[in-house]
């Protein structure tokens, strides 16, 4: 069951856009379990120009889909950025239900906590203050769970714990849009 948390910004969230919302993403609950309750975190944008930008994040106990479209129409955007989501699902339920046929099922998961924003007073801050803190709770994986579970949240890097060595590593994005690995341990 998806509980659904919308937000606007320079745009009233009408019913209509509610209704709308719901009904397209609720579309994904068919990938959840029945009796899960997750959150959906949709932020509508209506910027100066008219261009409208959807974005959807949902946190899930193994891993966090998110999501975002930009067009000239609010509702396209709400149907792009879900057809995105469910590309998504099936693309780590593929490799998921192949890693599980070669090696056995493991039961990983991912389970951001929520951000701890830092003040907003930017009058005396110098370029090395911190100004947004994640905490992560890191669930063991290996290389290649990472890099999916980077490439979903549409991020360059992602830190996990290697279920083999147990060690913190980090999967990049390099600038030749291959991938890096950084092993942490003793040498």
């Amino acid at each position: 069951m998806l509980i659904f948390n919308i937000r606007g910004e320079n745009i009233e969230v009408t019913q209509a856009i509610r209704d709308y919302v719901e009904k397209r993403i609720s579309k994904l609950e068919k990938y959840f379990e029945k009796d899960m309750k997750n959150t959906a975190h949709v932020n509508l944008r209506v910027y100066p120009d008219k261009q409208a930008k959807v974005e959807v994040t949902i946190p899930l106990p193994f891993l966090t889909l998110r999501a975002e479209e930009l067009s000239n129409d609010l509702y396209a955007s709400v149907d792009l950025v879900t057809d995105k989501l469910e590309r998504q699902i099936r693309k780590y339920k593929t490799k998921v239900n192949r890693k599980s046929r070669e090696k056995g099922f493991k039961n990983l998961e991912f389970v951001p906590t929520d951000d701890q924003a830092a003040s907003d007073n930017d009058d005396n801050q110098s370029q090395f203050d911190v100004v947004r803190t994640k905490r992560l709770a890191l669930k063991p994986m290996d290389n290649e769970e990472a890099i999916l579970q980077m490439d979903m949240l549409g991020h360059d890097f992602f830190i996990y714990e290697d279920a083999d060595t147990s060690n913190i590593d980090i999967v990049y994005r390099r600038n030749d849009g291959r991938y890096g690995l950084i092993e942490t341990g003793e040498e």
